[in-house]
């Protein structure tokens, strides 16, 4: 287990099931105080009874100062991972694109900018991003998740770049499918793209401590993201024309 996981105060977001609740477990399991953090009380509460945490509900952009207050007045590593997994096209609700923005992206900064200068004073503080490969690359038939997974890792690039001389270490996880609640709501596109190569949540917290363990910026649960990450960048017309015939392939199916 990491040593800087021993005894530290954690708080991970959405942690109410799925990729959070693993994340909680194992910060736990390594000897963390861990605020459990959830829109829906019951489930919060549910998990920190689990693990012997603290049950904190309520919406992730504004629990930073109880959750820290919970862990006496300190917190050593903040997980970000409450979300949004939007689908539509450009054509979808404004309020569908403003509450994408306002979870994926926005909670993190409102988060960073309430703990970075306490981070910043004593030159130590973790924060894990809750990405996703479609922050990398993208994801058919999703537009908001998209487009705002992009801001959330480009936050997460911007946070490491400006602060990690001071201190401050910054993980951005980016698995592609994992079995929760969230992968069967992406419906018939994530049958095709990301049912395949899904993994469970457990398998992102064990990638999270590796990446802890070794100090790397970028975390991919499917190492296999490298490669296609690397060859949109390489051949970025090549890459979306593939990507286009992927997209045809879901046409042929709805």
């Amino acid at each position: 287990m990491v040593e800087t996981v021993q005894g530290a105060g954690v708080v991970v977001t959405g942690a109410g099931g799925g990729i959070g609740a693993a994340l909680a477990r194992r910060f736990a399991a390594g000897g963390a105080r861990v605020v459990v953090n959830d829109l829906d009380a019951d489930r919060a509460k549910a998990v920190a009874d689990e693990i012997g945490g603290i049950a904190v509900a309520g919406d992730a952009s504004l629990i930073v100062t109880e959750a820290r207050d919970a862990l006496g007045g300190t917190v050593d590593v903040y997980c970000a991972n409450a979300g949004v997994g939007s689908g539509g096209s450009e054509a979808a609700d404004e309020s569908v694109w403003a509450l994408a923005w306002d979870v994926n992206v926005m909670a993190h900064v409102r988060a960073a900018h309430t703990l970075l200068p306490d981070w910043l004073e004593r030159g130590g503080g973790r924060f894990v991003s809750t990405v996703s490969a479609a922050g990398l690359l993208t994801m058919i038939g999703a537009a908001p998740y998209s487009v705002t997974k992009h801001g959330a890792y480009a936050f997460a690039e911007w946070l490491s770049l400006t602060y990690r001389h001071r201190g401050v270490k910054v993980h951005a996880i980016c698995p592609q499918g994992v079995r929760t609640d969230m992968l069967q709501a992406t419906g018939s596109a994530g049958d095709l793209v990301l049912q395949p190569t899904a993994i469970e949540p457990e398998a992102v917290a064990d990638a999270l401590m590796k990446g802890i363990e070794e100090d790397r910026f970028l975390i991919l649960p499917h190492p296999e993201v490298a490669g296609y990450y690397q060859a949109r960048a390489a051949d970025p017309d090549r890459w979306m024309m593939n990507m286009n015939h992927l997209q045809q392939k879901w046409e042929t199916t709805e």
